[in-house]
């Protein structure tokens, strides 16, 4: 770095000082805080940016969000070159640049990773940073803030793309990457477009049977999904959509709405209430990266079915697998006999699920807690669904698998136009445009659950019938140290202490359907404890007596 560059950085970091007492740590979510105190560390997030793109000379995304947090919280998270979270091994340098506590050290710091990492600094290519914000009052100043930190590095460019789901941003800095068009309108296109050609290969007299109620009620938590939605429906006039809690209304971002609040608490949003037994409900987070169904109860205290991540799963499963066994019917498959369908979850999801699914005849892979592990898992298969109960998930297609499939849907459009394998060809292309392959995204998922449930001709009360949810409860237990406990297989057995394990076994053998495991949490000195079993009085019991368990064993 010359001598100019450093003066930028010394100049333009001394705005934006550290609070006294703020420390910050980049976790699966960014960095999030009080909206108050977190100028100085969007600041560095885009200085964090424009490292990242000089050094894989490519577009780089920076979302300012807190997701389903409440609307005085916000947050930063920067999208990688794949459309992607920012790649593990930069998190130490995030962390260490936000919490530099003066203009000095944060120089110093950002000339020995350059060093380190042999960042190009030669303007062979200038960094691109995409900017994106919720609709946060905090949003527009904490956005300047991080083009500010763009601009201190040299010929460093930062595009405004305005207000946007998260996952918008992560699709646009994907397909920017890829030359492909990346404007919002883009988007929207790619969205509606294989929509329409999914509605268009429904078989005939199967969109309307099995009770299936036309209309969907969505709650947008009060936030940027909601006002998006009623961009894409405007788009889309074949599907009856009303969006309550929009952002356009007089709600409150998050509070009593959205698809955090409904999974946890399983109630029905603000808005909705025993006027709406019977149609088919779903529910957007905050900045509209989750997505869970529900339906109301006829009681006037407004309960619910909820359908949750793992159901949607499930329903993504049984369709791609209708599809896949259209192709195989065909004899010249052994061409791409390395075909995968791999399903992905973590000990979390309700073992009822894992069940079916495994019954279904299809692969179930465990991974550790967290959207990075179950992505990069995914990305192992030709198609790779991952979902958590919480409505976060998406679909992934390799590109070979991609690849083969247009070469194939050629083929059969020649020889066998009309049959049901062209279909299941074009059908499986049109999902993997409508999908968000960057992240998971609300609005793609709630366009492809709509258009699966018309094929096959389900209501929501046929949908949520393909399994019933093993009883579970959830427990934290605190301890002096969380490190003290390690686990393995995906979070599933505990290698230390010894004997917990073997105790927690024990234990575990004495209900129906039982299953239990511990993990430590990643943020508090906690032990969290999950228990599954044939009724709630038995998961709770479960639940409490592996709680003591961990609590003799580490005090």
């Amino acid at each position: 770095m010359n001598e100019l560059q450093k003066s930028l950085i010394l100049e333009s970091s001394s705005r934006f000082l550290i609070p006294q007492g703020v420390k910050v740590s980049y976790g699966t979510a960014g960095f999030r805080e009080d909206a108050s105190i977190l100028s100085s560390t969007v600041y560095r997030v885009g200085i964090l940016a424009a490292l990242r793109s000089l050094k894989t000379q490519s577009v780089i995304g920076v979302m300012i969000t807190a997701s389903h947090n409440k609307v005085s919280d916000n947050g930063v998270k920067i999208a990688d070159p794949s459309g992607g979270m920012l790649s593990q091994d930069w998190e130490p340098f995030a962390d260490e640049l936000a919490n530099a506590p003066s203009p000095q050290q944060l120089l110093q710091l950002i000339t020995e990773f350059v060093e380190k990492e042999r960042i190009p600094f030669d303007g062979v290519r200038p960094a691109e940073i995409l900017l994106g914000r919720d609709t946060r009052p905090s949003g527009e100043a904490l956005l300047e803030a991080a083009r500010q930190g763009v601009t201190s590095i040299v010929g460093a460019v930062a595009s405004d793309m305005g207000i946007l789901t998260t996952p918008q941003l992560h699709w646009m800095v994907r397909a920017r990457n890829k030359g492909i068009k990346a404007s919002e309108q883009d988007y929207f296109e790619q969205l509606s477009n294989s929509f329409r050609c999914l509605m268009d290969l429904i078989p005939t007299g199967q969109s309307k049977c099995d009770g299936m109620n036309d209309k969907l009620v969505v709650d947008g938590a009060n936030g940027v999904g909601g006002a998006k939605l009623q961009i894409l429906h405007k788009l889309l006039n074949v599907l009856d959509i009303e969006v309550r809690n929009s952002s356009q209304d007089e709600g409150v971002l998050n509070d009593g709405v959205g698809a955090d609040y409904v999974q946890k608490e399983k109630v029905a949003p603000r808005g909705f209430g025993s006027k709406d037994a019977g149609i088919r409900c779903a529910s957007l987070d905050g900045d509209a990266d989750r997505l869970v169904y529900f339906s109301v109860l006829p009681e006037s205290n407004a309960p619910i079915d909820l359908v949750d991540g793992d159901k949607i799963l499930s329903l993504f499963a049984v369709f791609i697998r209708e599809q896949l066994s259209f192709l195989n019917e065909k004899e010249d498959i052994k061409n791409f006999d390395k075909s995968r369908l791999g399903i992905i979850q973590t000990a979390y999801a309700n073992g009822a699920s894992t069940n079916y699914l495994k019954h279904l005849g299809l692969e179930v892979n465990l991974t550790p807690t967290g959207v990075k592990y179950l992505h990069e898992k995914a990305a192992d298969f030709d198609i790779g669904i991952y979902f958590e109960a919480n409505g976060h998930g998406t679909i992934l297609f390799s590109e070979t698998f991609i690849e083969w499939l247009e070469v194939r849907s050629n083929k059969l459009s020649s020889g066998s136009k009309g049959s049901e394998a062209e279909k299941a060809a074009l059908r499986l292309l049109a999902v993997s445009k409508l999908i968000n392959q960057a992240v998971g995204d609300a609005l793609s998922g709630v366009l492809l659950v709509e258009v699966i449930l018309k094929h096959m001709g389900w209501s929501i009360h046929r949908w949520n019938e393909l399994y019933h949810d093993l009883p579970s409860r959830q427990l934290k237990v605190k301890v002096a140290d969380r490190t003290s406990v390690v686990t393995a297989n995906a979070e599933t057995v505990v290698v230390r202490p010894p004997g917990l394990q073997e105790a927690i076994n024990a234990e575990t053998a004495k209900y129906t359907q039982g299953r239990c495991f511990v993990r430590p949490s990643g943020t508090e000195d906690v032990v969290r404890v999950y228990a599954e079993a044939s009724t709630q009085e038995a998961a709770d019991t479960l639940a409490n007596c592996v709680a003591k368990l961990v609590d003799q064993f580490l005090g």
